[in-house]
C-alpha cells in the first residue's frame, strides 16, 4: 500500500512537471488575460504623416477597446527597413505589432538588394486599417492646372523639374517613378523623411510636386494645388479629383495601405483578439471622419483577408517597380 502510494504521488509530480512545461511552450494559454500591460505600434516614419496620424487615431480608441494603452512609437530610416526588422526580431507575444505599409510589405523586396527581413515570412498577419491615395500636388506658382500641363511642362524642361517623395521605396516615390516611366519625363527625384517634411517642401517651393495622402489638406488650404489621384477610380473623399488613368496617363493606378502585423508566432487566439479589436475600431463611425485629415479611407478586414491582401501587394508591383528603373543598394 505504501509502495502504491509513493508511486501515485511520483506519477501526480510528472504530471505537474509536464504541465509547467507545456504551460512555458504556449504563450496563448500562459497569457489568458492578453493584453495585461501596454501595446507598442510601431511606425516606421517620423511624426507629422499620414501614417502617424492613422496610428494615432487606432491607438486611441484602441486603447479604450483594449483596456490597455496603445502606444505609437517611431522608428524612421531606411525606406521602412529599420522599423520593420525591430518587429520581425521582436517576441511574438502581441505586445509589439508594426504598421505594415506600401514600402516594407509591397516594393522594398524589389528595390533592396537585400532585405534584412522577408515581408511575409517572417511577420504574422493580424488586421488592415487603411487604404490611402496618393494625391499629385505641385507647388504655388508653377504654372500647370492639370497632369496634362505638368508632363509638357517636363517635357519641355529635360531634367529641370522635381519631385518629392518621403524616401525610396515609397508609394510617393513609386507614384513619381511610374510617372516618369509611363510618359517619358526627364525629372529629378528628391527624398525627404516622412509626409510633413514632403508636403512643407512643396508648400515652399523646394521641390515642384509630389504625391502624397495628407498634402490633400494643404490643397483645401490653398496652400498648394492637387491635380490628380494615383487610384484607377475616383477617390470617394475628393470626387472632384480625376484620376491620372483619365487625364492621359493610362495604366497608373497605386494606393498606399496601412495594416498591422506582429512578428511570426505570434499565438492566434492574440491574433484574432486583436483583429476584432482593429476591425471594431475601423468599422466606428467617426473613424473616417477623423482620417479624413489624410484621405485614407477605413478598411476593415478579417484575418484570412488581411493575409491574402499583403500577399497579393508583395507580388503585384515587382514588374512596375523593375521597369520603372527604381532600385536602392
Amino acid at each position: 500500500m505504501t509502495r502504491l502510494l509513493q508511486f501515485a504521488r511520483l506519477l501526480q509530480f510528472i504530471c505537474v512537471l509536464i504541465l509547467t512545461a507545456s504551460a512555458g511552450l504556449t504563450p496563448a494559454a500562459a497569457q489568458p488575460d492578453f493584453p495585461n500591460r501596454p501595446i507598442r505600434m510601431v511606425v516606421p516614419y517620423p511624426p507629422g504623416g499620414a501614417t502617424d496620424i492613422t496610428a494615432r487615431a487606432f491607438a486611441h480608441d484602441l486603447t479604450e477597446v483594449l483596456g490597455q494603452p496603445v502606444v505609437v512609437d517611431h522608428k524612421p530610416g531606411g525606406g521602412t527597413n529599420i522599423g520593420a526588422e525591430h518587429v520581425a526580431r521582436s517576441a511574438p507575444d502581441g505586445y509589439t505589432l508594426y504598421v505594415a505599409n506600401f514600402a516594407s510589405h509591397a516594393v522594398n523586396r524589389w528595390l533592396w538588394k537585400k532585405l534584412p527581413f522577408d515581408p511575409i515570412e517572417d511577420f504574422t498577419p493580424i488586421a488592415m486599417m487603411v487604404r490611402g491615395p496618393m494625391f499629385l500636388c505641385v507647388r504655388p506658382g508653377l504654372d500647370v492646372k492639370n497632369v496634362g500641363e505638368l508632363v509638357a511642362l517636363a517635357k519641355k524642361n529635360p531634367g529641370k523639374l522635381t519631385y518629392g517623395s518621403t524616401g525610396n521605396g515609397s508609394p510617393n516615390h513609386i507614384s513619381g517613378e511610374l510617372l516618369k516611366h509611363l510618359t517619358k519625363i526627364d525629372v529629378v527625384h528628391v527624398p525627404f523623411k516622412g509626409s510633413a517634411n514632403l508636403n512643407a517642401n512643396i508648400m515652399s517651393g523646394q521641390v515642384d510636386y509630389g504625391f502624397d495622402a495628407s498634402i490633400i489638406a494643404m490643397h483645401h488650404n490653398g496652400q498648394v494645388r492637387c491635380i490628380g489621384v494615383a487610384s484607377d477610380f475616383t477617390w470617394p473623399t475628393e470626387p472632384q479629383l480625376p484620376t491620372l488613368a483619365k487625364s492621359g496617363v493610362p495604366g497608373f493606378d497605386l494606393s498606399s495601405f496601412f495594416g498591422i502585423v506582429g512578428p511570426k508566432g505570434v499565438p492566434q487566439p492574440i491574433v484574432e483578439k486583436l483583429n476584432k479589436a482593429f476591425r471594431t475600431v475601423a468599422q466606428r463611425p467617426d473613424i473616417a471622419k477623423r482620417l479624413a485629415i489624410t484621405g485614407t479611407v477605413p478598411f476593415p478586414a478579417t484575418v484570412e483577408e488581411t493575409r491574402d491582401f499583403l500577399r497579393e501587394q508583395d507580388g503585384k508591383w515587382a514588374p512596375i517597380v523593375k521597369a520603372s528603373g527604381a532600385r536602392v543598394d
